[in-house]
């Protein structure tokens, strides 16, 4: 059973306190700060540190063999993930795109798939790597209008091991509290999910660090 952590646990004024670091940090992406100018070894990573962190920890934990990654970007986050795959000796990186950017890193552990995460010839594809007894973690962070994200959702979410995750990223747009005319995303997508899928549920211990580009999307299988 895992206790409620994070921000749920704070008062109003230290919440508020943490949205106001979180608009702070996300927003001095505009000038190329932060998060827009992140590296891990030299490769743009468009990710907070803090979730990096996390997923380190994550994959510690349940030692995957298989890590799906919808949005590759420049490839920062993909080359990390598989560093740690190095650390523990265990796992490959599936990462899929639309756009094949070039000088993205090359590493034994990382698979490049382009295409649409949502089409059936990527699910097949992703499918077919997936051997019987593979604990399986995926991680949503391609485009992030709600129905696209929900559509992942529902396909990629049956590949998901118990006791593994689902991480849906970037469920702090839409007023989450950044980006408040985005429309309908991920934070969207989740609750919608959530009401039909009670597989997964929210793991509070992920936003142990307060600020998270995730609140509400770390999704542990449960059963």
């Amino acid at each position: 059973m895992f206790c409620v952590t994070g921000s749920e646990g704070l008062d109003a004024e230290s919440l508020a306190v943490v949205s106001e670091f979180h608009k702070l940090y996300y927003d001095a992406a505009e000038d190329s700060g932060t998060w827009n100018n992140t590296y891990w070894v030299g490769v743009p990573t468009l990710k907070c540190p803090l979730d990096m962190w996390i997923y380190q920890e994550i994959l510690v934990r349940i030692r995957p063999d298989k890590i799906i990654e919808c949005g590759t970007a420049q490839g920062g986050s993909a080359l990390f993930l598989a560093h740690i795959c190095d650390i523990i000796d265990q796992g490959e990186v599936i990462t899929i795109d639309i756009d094949d950017i070039k000088g993205r890193p090359e590493h034994e552990r990382i698979e490049y798939l382009f295409g649409s995460s949502i089409s059936e010839e990527i699910l097949h594809m992703v499918s077919n790597r997936i051997q019987g007894e593979d604990v399986v973690m995926v991680i949503l962070d391609s485009d992030h209008n709600r129905d696209h994200v929900l559509k992942e959702m529902e396909l990629y979410s049956p590949l998901v091991t118990r006791g593994s995750y689902l991480v849906v990223e970037d469920t702090n747009i839409n007023g989450n509290p950044v980006l408040a005319d985005f429309g309908p995303g991920p934070a969207e997508a989740v609750r919608e999910f959530l009401q039909h899928h009670n597989e997964f549920e929210v793991d509070r211990n992920m936003e142990k660090f307060y600020m998270t580009f995730s609140p509400g999307g770390y999704l542990r299988r449960v059963r």
